[in-house]
């Protein structure tokens, strides 16, 4: 009977084994499809109040799951998420959704806010948010397009103190109003 164990037990092991050694890793296809849900497949968003993730900045997307794993970024869900993955599967993922083409929304924007937003794009936030947002410097997210909902509460965020903003922007966001910076969010929304 103890044999019986001994060889039932090493099979066991044998088996197991056999099956750890041929499995591949997950690919960035792979770890993405957890993310589809709320940010669409291919990383373009799936509702008003998440991003699009597609053509973002490798850089940018890596910098924001980092600073959800370790709490300095706020949420109710993406801290959670992103704990789950290594330094390498948050690589991984950034560089998967950094090469996906820009998913332009269709939303309702204010005209008259979009033209005064535009000019004010050029004047302040042209230097990193390139090519009216459309492109993003370095850590710089990719603006264009993105749901207004999802621009106003980030911005919210911001203002509040609630979400740390950067130096950079800081600079030129804090002498413009409250309607200017709607503004600026309305042409970020509008751009195709």
């Amino acid at each position: 009977m103890r044999m019986r164990w001994r060889g039932l037990t090493l099979a066991t092991g044998a088996i197991l084994f056999a099956a750890g050694a041929h499995a591949a890793p997950a690919t960035p296809e792979m770890l993405a499809n957890a993310c589809a849900g709320c940010h669409g497949t291919y990383g373009g968003s799936a509702g008003p109040t998440m991003p699009s993730l597609a053509n973002q900045s490798k850089t940018a997307i890596v910098e924001a799951m980092k600073k959800f794993k370790s709490g300095e970024r706020l949420s109710s869900i993406m801290g959670r998420l992103a704990k789950g993955y290594s330094d390498a599967q948050i690589e991984a993922l950034g560089g998967y959704f950094s090469a996906q083409k820009f998913h332009p929304t269709v939303q309702t924007v204010d005209k008259a806010k979009v033209a005064r937003g535009a000019s004010l794009q050029e004047a302040n936030c042209s230097r990193c948010h390139l090519d009216d947002g459309k492109d993003g410097k370095d850590d710089t997210p990719v603006m264009a397009s993105q749901w207004l909902p999802y621009l106003q509460m980030q911005m919210a965020d911001y203002l509040s103190g609630k979400r740390k903003i950067p130096e950079k922007m800081e600079e030129k966001t804090k002498p413009m109003s409250r309607e200017d910076l709607d503004a600026l969010l309305h042409f970020y929304a509008s751009v195709k």
